[in-house]
Order: structure tokens, then sequence, then C-alpha cells
């Protein structure tokens, strides 16, 4: 059976996540810190202490190979795709082990250029076409897992 874990703190699409993965008679699991307490119906929620990548480390360890997670957080991206672990942001972009190397990269890059007193434009604004997009992306993600 494949489960989907939610990197849930600060994360967008919860609702719709549990939703869709609900139609298709998947569990969800919302992990988050104490600072965000979420509780959802149709979702466990899975409590952590607050810590630096404290809640990244229990979600990972809960991957099975074929699960499903949801994060924009690339570290984490890339522990579960070592774990065989599909991986998806909130915009609908999967993380493949094509494309984690360059985004671990490009993610060390900005880190540099911020310490060295640079800037670095922030998110866009979410649009309702983002929410659209990660739905649509989300469940056809699900479906090829279903079909394997």
């Amino acid at each position: 059976m494949v489960n989907i874990l939610v990197d849930a703190d600060g994360c967008p699409v919860v609702d719709s996540t549990i939703q869709i993965a609900k139609r298709h008679d998947m569990p969800v699991t919302l992990f988050c810190d104490t600072a965000h307490n979420m509780q959802r119906e149709g979702a466990n929620t899975v409590m952590v202490s607050k810590g630096m990548d404290a809640v990244d480390f229990v979600l990972v360890n809960r991957v099975k190979p074929g699960d499903i997670v949801i994060t924009q957080d690339y570290g984490l991206a890339a522990m579960v795709l070592a774990k065989r672990g599909l991986v998806m942001d909130q915009n609908g972009r999967e993380y493949t082990n094509e494309n984690i190397d360059q985004l671990l990269d490009s993610r060390h890059i900005a880190k540099k250029i911020r310490q060295a007193g640079g800037r670095m434009k922030g998110p866009k604004k979410r649009r309702k076409e983002d929410n659209e997009n990660f739905e649509r992306r989300f469940e056809a993600l699900i479906l090829q897992q279903l079909e394997k």
C-alpha cells in the first residue's frame, strides 16, 4: 500500500492532498513540529519536538519504497529518493534522481550569496493556478503508483 507523507509545516496544499488521497483510499500522515499543530480530518498527525530538521528525520524514517512525500525541502527530498520514495513539491514539481543534485547545488549557491550579504528573490505569491497544477500532477502520480 502506498502511503502519503506530508511535510506539513507551512505546506499550502495539505487539504487538497488529503482530499485527493481520500478519493483513492490512501492513508495520509502529516508531520509537523510543536509550533505548527496541525490536525485535519482524514489524516493522521505526527507531532515532533521543535528542532532543526527534526520533522525531516522522523518523516524519512517512515518512508517505504513507493510512498509519496509532499515537501518543498530539497534535503528531505534527497533522503526520500535514497529510500526509493517519490517526492513532489507544493507546486506539482516532482523531485527525481535526475534533478535533485542541481536543486541542491542551487540551494547551496543561494545560501553562499545570502551569507555574503547578497539578497535573493523570495517565492512568488501563490496563485489558484499553482493549486490546480499541484492537484493535477499529484493525481497523476497517484494513478501511476496504483498501476504498478
